[in-house]
């Protein structure tokens, strides 16, 4: 008997916290799945609460900057599965953008956007925003024509608070935006009891870190500006001064957002040339720019992203790092020891290390014969027999052998220290500031022209196989097959970062545009491991580097070049600090070799779908986590789906949201629904 026949019962409520991507893909799969209810035995409502537009979110705001890019192509992201047959549920971007925006109204600017893209190119985020809100509209539509749906209800609010009950959940929380006493400067409050919750909230606000924090008061003190961690369509850009020096800490993914923002963003232009990669553009100065002075620890950018249509190449394979084998092995080892799992370093990276190499010398064999001073092809066939004969997981004794070889046969090219590509002047002094941005441009040039070669290029084709890999390393995180301590001394001490530097950079085009503004004098680098601080007598912002002969830098304004901490414990969010502080959430444990208990990023959850767990140790029956608040439980939260991928590998957030999805459909037909949470 349906709802409609039995009028008394109550629907069973769901409350969507997060409106952004992941909310979306949650409501997506949940109307996929109502197909499965041909007699509902009740009917379910859903509130979906956000302070920011439904579908974008926060991140994707479809009213910013169209400057701002993507930093990957559009064939690769999506927030539901690829569509099968037209009309049922799912659509990729790369299907909206084919289907020239699936049938959504779309802005002249929008139309024009979408027929310029093919699938290596990066969109502005707007236009990914639009596409968000597309599905977000279309799942809406889709929920509200079922009959098993009694309402769907959007509330422009955020929650605060969620508290525990005997049967349900109490939020808490209020309007924002356009509540009518929102405007009047008062806040209306909401109240919502619910049988089950997704907690699908994103990027959310941080506290600073200690570093961060003691900044931020001295240059209080000091009447100067600082700009911490911020999402950049946040940050006011008008309120830099033009003309005056800007520090800029980091040369990650947000940094070019400051450098566009701080340069096009003020009416400069980039006009093409003819110089070749590296030398693609010119910068015409509006006059409104300031000076931008910037430094990481590498004291480089994130290398471009090579120019091909697909996140990793289809030539690329991994012969040696096999999730099967590693899987057997640690399902061998756990009959004696349950815990067992295994150690990237020992265990993983010789693995994927033999994949590297050979992706290079292979590649190189085809674009460098010259450089090889036998066959290139015999080349590659001795070195796969070292690699081969060598295939043990935890043996080192194969790279010695490797680099006699490579020694011997292709000297020209020499070994690739590939660990060392993230620390490109590691140990190099230099003698003169000029000597230095020099180096950086030698640098950016070479990078642009290997992008541009593609997948003709070894180093590029190297990294691609190291990003194959990395999304092998993100399952077996996932699947809990890596140590804690391995994880956090070894994945995220070295080899995160080197992987984000290498595989996670800009489109090709950033990397044009900044040697552009260099050589503009409008961009100067300060070098690597740099040295920020305040100085007294001159209440300014100094920066310098140990590398680096030269004065040290002062500018009135530092900006922080990154996105806020993804870490709870260090969370702003007033709903994640009140779950925390009520005992109702906690951060999820992990424990180094000895046993010993240490926080995590993430929130605790325990099964799939996640289901947050409190501070005793219990998971709430019918509170689930996705996305970023997993970060512990899984590793790359922040990396979108993958279009067309296995739902429990590289798109596996798509396999998170349908198994929400079922879980709810499961639960609000459970008759006995008065169990405690």
């Amino acid at each position: 008997m349906s709802d409609a026949q039995n009028p008394g019962r109550e629907p069973y409520v769901i409350a969507v916290v997060g409106a952004g991507p992941r909310g979306t893909s949650v409501l997506e799969r949940l109307a996929a799945e109502l197909g499965s209810i041909q007699n509902p035995s009740r009917q379910i409502r859903v509130v979906v609460f956000d302070v920011h537009d439904p579908g974008p979110g926060h991140v994707w705001a479809t009213t910013q900057s169209r400057l701002f890019l993507m930093n990957t192509p559009a064939g690769f992201p999506t927030v539901a599965p690829e569509r099968t047959v037209p009309g049922e549920p799912g659509l990729s971007f790369d299907q909206w953008r084919l289907a020239a925006g699936d049938g959504a109204v779309l802005s002249s600017v929008e139309t024009q956007e979408l027929e310029s893209l093919d699938r290596g190119s990066y969109p502005p985020r707007a236009l990914y925003g639009r596409y968000l809100r597309h599905v977000f509209e279309n799942s809406v539509a889709a929920l509200r024509a079922h009959e098993a749906v009694a309402e769907v209800r959007i509330e422009r609010a955020e929650i605060t608070e969620l508290h525990r009950g005997d049967a349900d959940y109490l939020l808490k929380g209020h309007h924002v935006g356009e509540s009518k006493s929102y405007s009047s400067g008062v806040r209306e409050e909401v109240e919502l009891r619910a049988q089950a919750v997704v907690l699908a909230l994103g990027h959310v606000p941080a506290r600073l870190n200690p570093t961060q924090e003691a900044m931020a008061q001295a240059a209080d003190d000091a009447g100067l500006r600082y700009i911490g961690p911020n999402i950049p369509t946040d940050v006011h850009w008008d309120d830099v001064p033009a003309g005056d020096t800007v520090l800029v800490r980091g040369l990650g993914l947000n940094f070019f957002d400051v450098m566009i923002a701080l340069t096009a963003g003020r009416g400069g232009q980039f006009n093409q040339l003819n110089g070749g990669p590296g030398r693609a553009l010119e910068y015409w100065p509006s006059g409104r720019e300031p000076r931008i002075v910037a430094a990481s620890r590498r004291g480089t950018p994130y290398r471009a992203k090579s120019c091909i249509d697909e996140f990793i190449p289809a030539s690329v394979g991994l012969r040696y790092l096999d999730l099967e084998v590693i899987v057997q092995q640690v399902a061998e080892a756990r009959v004696l020891n349950p815990e067992a799992t295994v150690r990237f370093d020992a265990h993983v990276w010789p693995l994927l290390h033999r994949d590297v190499l050979l992706a290079y010398y292979r590649t190189a064999a085809t674009r460098h014969p010259s450089r090889f001073k036998i066959d290139p092809d015999d080349f590659v066939e001795q070195l796969t027999a070292v690699l081969d004969a060598e295939h043990q997981a935890g043996s080192q004794v194969w790279l010695q052998v490797a680099r006699r070889l490579i020694g011997k046969l292709a000297p020209e090219l020499g070994f690739l220290d590939f660990p060392g590509l993230g620390h490109p002047f590691d140990q190099r002094g230099f003698g003169t500031l000029k000597e230095y941005q020099k180096a950086v441009m030698k640098y950016l040039e070479y990078d642009a022209i290997s992008s541009d070669e593609g997948e003709k290029d070894p180093l590029k084709m190297a990294i691609a196989t190291l990003n194959a890999g990395r999304m092998v390393v993100k399952q077996m995180i996932t699947e809990g097959l890596i140590s804690d301590e391995s994880r956090l001394l070894e994945v995220q001490g070295w080899f995160e970062p080197l992987v984000e530097g290498l595989a996670s950079g800009p489109p090709l085009q950033r990397i044009e545009e900044l040697a552009a503004l260099a050589r503009a004098n409008v961009v100067e680098f300060i070098g690597p491991d740099p040295e920020f601080g305040i100085d007294g007598p001159s209440a300014m912002f100094t920066a310098s580097s140990p590398w680096v002969d030269a004065p040290a830098y002062t500018a009135n304004t530092l900006i922080e070049a990154m996105m806020p901490a993804n870490r709870v414990l260090q969370s702003a969010s007033p709903l994640l600090r009140q779950l925390l502080n009520d005992g109702l959430a906690a951060a999820h444990p992990m424990r180094n070799d000895q046993g010993e208990p240490l926080p995590g990023q993430g929130l605790s959850v325990a099964g799939e779908p996640y289901r947050m767990v409190d501070a005793r140790g219990v998971a709430h029956r019918a509170v689930f986590v996705l996305g970023l608040q997993l970060s512990t439980a899984q590793w790359g939260t922040a990396i979108a789906a993958q279009a067309g991928e296995p739902l429990d590998g590289a798109a596996r957030t798509l396999g998170d949201a349908q198994e929400i999805a079922r879980e709810l459909m499961r639960l609000s037909q459970v008759q006995n629904l008065n169990q405690p949470h």
